[in-house]
């Protein structure tokens, strides 16, 4: 089997995404049900069978923007901690909101498909990958905090993790990204007054 050149794996990548803009658009205006494979291609000046051939039909591909989306998160918030690491911040919690900032930036960002993903539009068994998603963001995040296996630390990571989901429902609704930076800014001064690091004064 011969191998493809550089121009044709660019060529490859420019197609996909293509194709992932045409349905980012086309899900976010008519939501996962009510779209269709064929507006997608139209939009994307491209075929069914090329949609197919990249992806396998449109659950695929509505699963491959999620994926797109949340590694996009999980870069922006990972480089955002290694910054602040590399600046000097040693302290879980504001490393903690170092990364929910870059997460809920990016949630501002793309929040056409923060919308779609929450409003539970999706293809069969997508409600079940958020939760497992979820999961592992609260694993990450005590990791990050340091937290033990105590029931009350793993309360307290669910808690914080909770608030900057919570945040990102908010920005994603709000008029403006002035409002949007002002549920941000509120999100941040809530995780530092529970800080769970904090002595008890």
């Amino acid at each position: 089997m011969a191998r493809k050149s550089s121009w044709e794996w660019s060529r490859t990548a420019q197609t996909r995404q293509s194709m992932l803009q045409a349905a980012r658009e086309v899900f976010a205006e008519h939501g996962f049900a009510e779209s269709n494979v064929a507006d997608v291609v139209a939009r994307a000046g491209s075929s069914v069978g090329s949609l197919y051939h990249h992806f396998g039909g449109k659950t695929e591909l509505f699963l491959a923007l999620y994926e797109d989306h949340q590694a996009a998160h999980e870069d922006a918030s990972a480089s955002s901690v290694a910054k602040a690491k590399q600046a000097g911040v040693d302290d879980p919690v504001e490393l903690l909101i170092a990364g929910a900032r870059a997460y809920l930036a990016g949630a501002w960002e793309r929040r056409d498909l923060v919308r779609l993903f929450m409003e539970g539009d999706g293809p069969p068994g997508f409600a079940l990958i958020r939760r497992t998603r979820g999961r592992e963001w609260i694993r990450q995040n005590a990791v990050l905090l340091g937290a033990s296996g105590d029931p009350i630390d793993r309360f307290m990571v669910t808690v914080l993790t909770s608030i900057v989901g919570e945040a990102a429902r908010e920005v994603v609704t709000s008029d403006t990204e002035k409002a949007a930076q002002e549920v941000i800014d509120a999100a941040m001064v809530l995780i530092r007054r529970l800080d769970p690091l904090k002595p008890p004064e």
